[in-house]
């Protein structure tokens, strides 16, 4: 199943990447719904990008958030800000000019880059638990606990695992053969779709695929389940309703957030095969590559008086430098 040795695999990966394109079949038509539809995605995918941008530059610009959880938040904020451009904007160009090519090469990328974001927002996510834990069970010893250099260990790992799990499947899947009909049923290379395609038999490498994610999704959840865990036995402790209305608050953003994402990941990669559908895929794919990371910042925007708070500082400052 697998190429002979790396010579062989480069060789194969070259001479594919000259040939025929593959073909994303998409997910809109050119009816006046399907119009409507992607006016709709584009709309979420601009404020995606826009709502990402302005919570990284907010943190990265007042000092009342240069806090690990906002560390982190940034962090999360630039893996949605990657994940939405790494499939919409081909979607779009191949929507809009009526051409539905991908290369070999750009399909490689999709690939790595899907997948190294995706699970690196889902360790993200897991171990932002175990911040919320620390602050709330160990507020005492937070910066302690959460230092700088945890802090950087915590992001460096997250992205290390993710590159390291994107690029081993980028290099394992690109060096199948594929068969002459190239049609990828969805609107980007996504990898169990293109999977379909390969001209030998991949039951193998989906199984480790299928391993894999539980592992990447699985792992992640133990710690938010954990964290949350020893969250609520201090949280039913402490004696002031005030503390226990805070306490929960912070929370609250974060369980939103990891419900989407978790939710929709689950349901994607943790089905059966014979439950799968490729219409189904598709709408699922397009609620946590574009909807979530547009509702991420919203979440931890709206529902968060620091970030308005800088939000508003921010403001003022454009104010008074319009006056002058």
């Amino acid at each position: 199943m697998f190429s002979d040795g790396p010579g062989l695999s480069m060789a194969m990966w070259v001479n594919q990447s000259s040939t025929d394109d593959f073909i994303l079949l998409g997910i809109f038509s050119h009816s006046p719904t399907d119009h409507l539809l992607f006016s709709v995605v584009m709309l979420v995918f601009t404020a995606a990008l826009c709502g990402n941008v302005l919570l990284i530059l907010l943190i990265y610009s007042d000092s009342r958030l240069h806090t690990p959880m906002y560390f982190f938040l940034s962090q999360l904020s630039l893996m949605d800000l990657m994940l939405v451009c790494t499939n919409v904007p081909k979607m779009a160009a191949n929507f809009l000019s009526g051409r539905k090519s991908i290369s070999f090469v750009g399909c490689s990328i999709q690939i790595g880059l899907f997948v190294c974001l995706v699970g690196s927002e889902g360790l993200l996510l897991g171990l932002m638990a175990y911040d919320r834990y620390v602050a709330i069970s160990h507020p005492l010893h937070y910066p302690v606990l959460m230092n700088q250099k945890v802090c950087l260990q915590i992001v460096g790992s997250s992205w290390a695992f993710g590159i390291v799990d994107g690029l081993v499947q980028m290099a394992v899947v690109m060096t199948f053969p594929y068969c002459s009909l190239r049609e990828v049923d969805h609107f980007f290379c996504e990898m169990l779709s293109l999977l379909k395609l390969a001209c030998v038999d991949t039951s193998l490498f989906e199984k480790v695929v299928f391993v894999c994610c539980v592992f990447m999704l699985l792992f992640p959840f133990s710690i938010i389940i954990a964290s949350y865990t020893r969250i609520l036995g201090t949280v039913l402790s402490m004696h002031s309703a005030k503390s226990r209305k805070k306490a929960l608050a912070t929370c609250s953003s974060h369980l939103t957030a990891v419900s989407f994402f978790y939710g929709a990941a689950m349901f994607i990669y943790l089905r059966p095969r014979r439950y799968r559908t490729p219409s189904q895929d598709k709408m699922v794919s397009i609620f946590y590559t574009v909807l979530t990371p547009m509702l991420n910042p919203l979440i931890y925007s709206l529902r968060n008086q620091d970030v308005i708070g800088a939000m508003q500082k921010g403001l003022d400052r454009c104010r008074v430098g319009s006056q002058h």
